[in-house]
């Protein structure tokens, strides 16, 4: 474990020992199992933000390709 101190505003303070207090939980428990919760969220929005762009990636090599076929049934090369 890992000794942290930080400043946290008054009114999530506040918020917090509230919440804590009505689930019978111990703020250090509570405090880890939201920052895990947090960060699976952004690794999510992370890898949503990667596969959107290889999405892209991988639309515009496609589009080139089909470019590429149209031109070649065009000039004749390509017979079904």
């Amino acid at each position: 474990m890992k000794n942290l101190s930080f400043k946290l505003d008054e009114s999530v303070f506040s918020e917090t020992e509230e919440i804590i207090s009505q689930i019978n939980k111990k703020r250090n428990k509570y405090i880890n199992e939201a920052l895990k919760f947090y960060n699976q969220l952004q690794k999510r929005r992370l890898m949503r933000q990667d596969l959107l762009q290889e999405s892209q990636a991988v639309y515009a090599s496609s589009a080139e390709v089909l470019r590429e076929l149209e031109e070649l049934e065009d000039d004749g090369f390509l017979l079904g």
